[in-house]
């Protein structure tokens, strides 16, 4: 019963998101074109329920152009000031919900990585698919971007584990906290700095 319940209760939250916040979309939108002078959004395939990949939405914080003046460029210096902002702010994460709307990801659930590291989980680490990936999770309340990759993975599997109504509740309360307090990492990143190597 309750997934079906949570299936309704974001599908119902994306849309009044969606709807009540497009204005704010819309200026962040026409922003990162003047900025960016491209497509303010990013697109890129990620791991959802069981792997299956889908489209992840984000609004652009980089210059997707690799070189300036002759010279390459690291990731961290095509992070524009809108970019850092959008990144702590977590803005960028915002068009997700219409992932949520589609279906491909829930409010809550572990974050979507990347696809090339499905081969190198363990039989363990995999077991963070079984459940559709999250805007949060409860990684991300016990500071993501601070954890190991052992210890992150550890608290995935652990939601997947020990999901339900109260655990939602208090990852999507701790999260609001997060906001409400204005706890900003000094990294623009929730990503560990770290790409996943497999494990040892």
């Amino acid at each position: 019963m309750y997934p079906l319940f949570k299936r309704l209760a974001d599908m119902v939250t994306s849309i009044l998101v969606l709807t009540f916040f497009s204005p704010v979309f819309l200026v962040l939108a026409i922003l990162l074109i003047v900025v960016h002078k491209e497509s303010p959004v990013f697109v890129q395939e990620r791991p959802g329920l069981h792997g299956k990949p889908f489209l992840l939405y984000k609004l652009k914080s980089m210059r997707s152009h690799s070189e300036t003046d002759g010279s390459a460029e690291t990731d961290e210096q095509r992070v524009t000031r809108i970019g850092i902002f959008l990144r702590r702010s977590k803005l960028d994460e915002w068009p997700q919900f219409w992932n949520v709307l589609k279906g491909d990801m829930s409010l809550v659930g572990p974050r979507p990585l990347l696809m090339e590291y499905l081969p190198l989980y363990s039989a363990y680490q995999m077991k963070r698919h079984e459940v559709r990936p999250g805007i949060t999770g409860w990684a991300q309340i016990h500071g993501a971007s601070g954890l190991a990759w052992t210890e992150r993975f550890e608290k995935d599997v652990w939601y997947v584990e020990n999901r339900g109504l109260s655990i939602d509740l208090k990852i999507l309360f701790m999260t609001c906290l997060w906001f409400v307090g204005e706890r900003r990492k000094k990294s623009v990143s929730d990503e560990p700095v770290e790409a996943f190597q497999g494990n040892p």
